[in-house]
């Protein structure tokens, strides 16, 4: 299944979509509009704005105020990587050099702040107070689950609790905010909007999960990040907790000791067989599909409708993708 299938109930409306997203972001200062034509050649999936666009339909019939909602996720989205190439000093993005890269931190900083506010503009003209209300605590979770998982990284005490309060905030609660604005931009029904709530949670935890797990096993690169990133970067993800809480002390305390002085490839692929070994990958897979499948069940309710089809066929994208 790929994501032009499961886009194929809104084609046209990701067209318009995707002409509305490019105006957003205009500029009469000249660098900023340079800028912004440089970040639309970034081409990504446009999951976000997908998202938006099926959960609407789903519900209801597309609106306006469904395409205000879509710009405001993927501006809010961009806005955010943006900033975490900066904090991550990144130099490139979706193949391409980074925005830091090539226009330096300051200028990069500032764009993802004009980013931010262009969508926060765009909602308050069309007086979508609800949506602000949803984005905002989005913004909140998410820089709380990113400080959280810092403070985490520096002690290498993650545990399974903390793992998942920090993919939930900085993961999942952008995928949620997707589901509830689509549904919300064109139905005030409180259990449709309450399905799709419970959708994006899981469908988020799940597709992070995923993430972790191809740190670990995939072929070659996972979003422009080299396989064993996060062990680079001193993350502790599912994959290895699970494996860390299967051994003796004296074993976890030598592969925490790898990875505090992660210094060599060997040492790198030393943690990943060690996960392998100790069934990490399957168990995050296990937790990963229970995900799936609550994501599934979350919206066997709704009406029986192509977008819906794709809703629980986007699932499974997410779930199986190598990339």
């Amino acid at each position: 299944m790929s994501l032009s299938n499961i886009s194929r109930p809104i084609v046209k409306e990701l067209e318009r979509f995707n002409s509305t997203f490019k105006i957003s972001m205009k500029s009469k200062v000249g660098i900023v509009d340079l800028i912004a034509n440089y970040i639309i050649k970034q081409k990504g999936k446009k999951i976000r704005p997908l998202l938006v666009l099926l959960s609407a339909k789903a519900c209801g019939e597309i609106s306006e105020r469904t395409y205000r909602g879509a710009t405001l996720v993927e501006l809010l989205h961009t806005a955010t990587l943006v900033h975490d190439d900066v904090v991550d000093n990144a130099d490139k993005r979706r193949g391409l050099p980074s925005i830091n890269a090539v226009w330096k931190n300051k200028i990069a900083v500032l764009m993802g702040d004009y980013l931010l506010s262009r969508g926060l503009m765009i909602s308050i003209a069309g007086k979508d107070f609800d949506f602000l209300e949803n984005i905002t605590k989005t913004v909140q979770r998410m820089a709380e689950g990113e400080l959280l998982q810092i403070k985490k990284t520096r002690k290498l005490d993650i545990d399974e609790e903390t793992y998942f309060k920090i993919i939930s905030d900085k993961t999942a609660s952008l995928l949620e905010t997707c589901s509830v604005i689509g549904a919300m931009s064109v139905t005030d029904k409180p259990e449709y909007i309450s399905a799709m709530n419970s959708y994006g949670v899981s469908l988020g935890i799940a597709f992070q999960i995923k993430d972790d797990i191809l740190d670990y096993e995939g072929s070659s690169r996972v979003f422009g990040k080299p396989i064993g990133g996060d062990i680079k970067e001193k993350k502790i993800t599912l994959p290895l907790i699970f494996a860390l809480r299967s051994v003796e002390k004296s074993e976890a305390s030598y592969i925490r000791s790898l990875l505090k002085k992660i210094d060599s490839k060997n040492s790198v692929n030393e943690i990943i067989n060690f996960v392998r070994t100790q069934n990490g990958i399957q168990y995050s897979e296990n937790v990963m599909l229970k995900y799936a499948n609550e994501a599934k069940t979350a919206i066997a309710g709704l009406h029986e409708s192509e977008a819906k089809t794709s809703l629980l066929n986007l699932v499974d994208f997410v779930v199986s993708r190598t990339s």
